[in-house]
């Protein structure tokens, strides 16, 4: 698909779309998961941290009679650290494996007593406190990360407690953050594989949709180029409710643009006859005041008239015939029934055409103005050949991408040839190099006038066989 096609527009369109709203889908749902683990996490920490105050409360053995804590690598803090062995694992294991980032401590905020306690994970380490700044929550305790032993990024809920006469506490328990982490990043993988088959499937079916659903118009487009190149006369077919007016405007379109036309071809047909009417009374009146100078310049000037009318009438007919689209016309029956007119008003002068025309060759114009135009170039040539015309078609190839090929026809004579100055005078309207040869000077004109109007041209050169070759180039229909 052409990035400037409506096609790709919409898909491109469709696309960024889908892909922005997944992205943000799968960020929100990201961020939700994360939380929800997190706060599945916070729930047991806080589990443990109910099990561990209400261990402590109810435990009726003194501080002093706690044994210490074996195996220490620091005498001096194991002594100041005792952990309690009335405490229970609370269910974790990972609270008596050393360093494993499950982790409890009991702290006196009396700095006079010493009966802090912790678990043996700690071993004899400290567990960093949190921010005091971290607000408390409805339930009490503060909850944030903290770095901890051996680096290890823990989630810590901490609450305050105040025993009465046994002093206040801190009862903090952490957890390893990996967990948290590597769920979340787990899920992170499924959700963007999840999405990105999401995406792929989402983005064949809008590939899908758009394809399919353009076709209606690609139909519409192939039906006006069939109408373009002849093949058809209006859009025939269903379409879909969308569609319809568009098909309907179409149609009428084209019926309105072919009653114009024939109306201006009526215009210029009345017009034709108007102005024939008083000019052939000027001329009956004129040859009947005899010979005189008088008589001699009217009818010199009633010619000039008539030339000048059937040339602008001849232009505005033509004008008219070529909004008419759809026309084609076969060029091979068209030339061979011309050259077969042009040796009967030739028969005297004895001339041979000889015609070489492929069957496909094919004419995007009307019948009558391929006749006008070819019929002027034969009977030129044939007027001033000696024994033979040469009449040759051929199908150019466009000479960039995108444009539409065309036809050359060529015609060459036999007779004596022009001069460049001579082509060039040929050409221009009215103008006749021979006064013995029959004509109004004009044909040549008209050829030029309606090559252009049909977006060709006519070029003079001289000719192999040493006369005049006319080159006409005219649009080609393709089937």
């Amino acid at each position: 698909m052409r990035a400037n096609s409506l096609a790709t527009r919409l898909f491109l369109s469709a696309a960024a779309w889908v892909i922005l709203i997944l992205t943000v889908t799968g960020f929100a749902l990201s961020s939700l998961y994360s939380h929800s683990v997190e706060r599945a996490f916070d729930r047991r920490l806080n589990f443990y941290l109910r099990t561990l105050i209400a261990e402590v409360t109810a435990s009726d053995e003194p501080a002093e009679k706690a044994s210490g804590k074996t195996g220490g690598k620091n005498p001096e803090k194991s002594a100041e650290k005792n952990p309690d062995k009335s405490i229970p694992a609370l269910g974790e294991p990972l609270f008596e494996l050393p360093l494993s980032g499950w982790y409890w401590e009991i702290e006196n905020l009396d700095p006079v007593k010493q009966d802090s306690r912790s678990s043996r994970s700690l071993w004899d380490a400290n567990l960093p406190k949190l921010n005091a700044g971290i607000p408390l929550t409805a339930s009490g305790v503060r909850v944030g990360y903290v770095i901890g032993p051996e680096d290890q990024r823990l989630r810590v809920v901490e609450r305050p407690i105040d025993l009465g006469a046994d002093g206040k506490y801190i009862v903090t328990i952490a957890g390893d953050a990996t967990e948290i982490s590597a769920e979340t990043r787990l899920f992170d993988w499924y959700l963007a594989g999840t999405f990105a088959a999401l995406t792929a499937g989402l983005l064949l079916t809008t590939a899908f949709q758009v394809r399919f659903g353009l076709l209606p118009l690609k139909r519409i487009s192939n039906a006006l180029a069939d109408i373009r190149s002849g093949k058809a006369e209006r859009l025939e077919g269903d379409f879909p409710n969308e569609i319809e007016p568009l098909a309907h405007e179409t149609n009428a379109l084209i019926e309105a643009n072919r009653a114009i036309v024939e109306r201006a071809r009526t215009h210029v047909g009345n017009l034709a006859h108007a102005i024939k009417t008083p000019l052939s009374v000027i001329v009956n009146e004129a040859v009947a005041h005899g010979g005189d100078s008088f008589s001699t310049k009217v009818l010199e000037q009633v010619d000039i008239m008539r030339n000048q009318v059937a040339h602008h009438l001849e232009r505005a007919r033509i004008a008219a015939r070529l909004t008419v689209v759809g026309s084609v016309t076969d060029v091979g029956p068209v030339l061979e029934a011309l050259t077969r007119t042009m040796e009967k008003i030739h028969r005297d002068r004895n001339v041979e055409i000889r015609l070489t025309v492929p069957e496909s060759a094919s004419f995007r114009g009307e019948r009558q103005d391929l006749e006008e135009m070819v019929g002027n170039l034969v009977d030129n040539a044939c007027k001033w050949a000696e024994q033979h015309v040469f009449v040759d078609v051929s199908l150019s190839s466009p000479a960039a991408r995108g444009l539409e090929p065309m036809l050359r026809i060529v015609v060459d004579d036999d007779g004596r040839g022009l001069s460049a100055a001579e082509r060039t005078q040929v050409v221009k309207r009215g103008q006749r190099l021979d006064e013995s040869k029959p004509g109004s000077g004009l044909g040549l004109a008209i050829v030029v006038d309606l090559a252009r109007l049909y977006g060709g041209n006519l070029t003079l050169d001289q000719a192999p066989t040493g006369g005049v070759r006319a080159e006409l180039t005219l649009p080609a229909a393709v089937s």
